[in-house]
């Protein structure tokens, strides 16, 4: 066995041993994290039907629905962020390079399809060069 050969160092044992051990220590984490992310491919599209909400209420304290639509109209209308929720999942939303919020007020609380590109950073993922769907 390796670590049994008498001409090396016993330093050079250890360090070998606690080497081999952390990497063997350590795989899973990086493959678990690997398994966290999601892949995105940048050129594809996506489709992604939720609601239109306003950003800033709906992550500060989680408003949407009938109840909120009017606020978020106006939140969108006055230059706000506009996302799409799907799935419990929030997206932001952009169209080509631009906000959309004008095509997308009147839509607050409303449940739509857009499609786009998506991008991921950071942990926030966007949804850009977005189109509503007409169906």
């Amino acid at each position: 066995m390796y670590l049994s050969n008498p001409k090396l160092p016993k330093l050079m044992q250890v360090a070998v041993a606690v080497a081999f051990t952390a990497a063997l220590a350590t795989s899973p984490l990086a493959f678990a994290a690997e398994q966290g992310k999601e892949k995105l491919d940048a050129s594809a599209t996506k489709e992604v039907t939720g609601e239109i909400v306003d950003m800033m209420c709906y992550v500060d304290h989680n408003a949407m629905g009938d109840k909120h639509a009017s606020c978020g109209e106006k939140c969108i209308k006055g230059g706000g962020p506009v996302g799409i929720v799907s799935d419990g999942k929030a997206y932001l939303v952009v169209g080509a390079h631009k906000p959309m919020n004008d095509e997308l007020a009147p839509l607050a609380g409303k449940t739509v399809t857009l499609k786009g590109k998506m991008a991921n950073n950071g942990g926030v993922t966007l949804l850009e060069n977005a189109e509503i769907v007409k169906k």
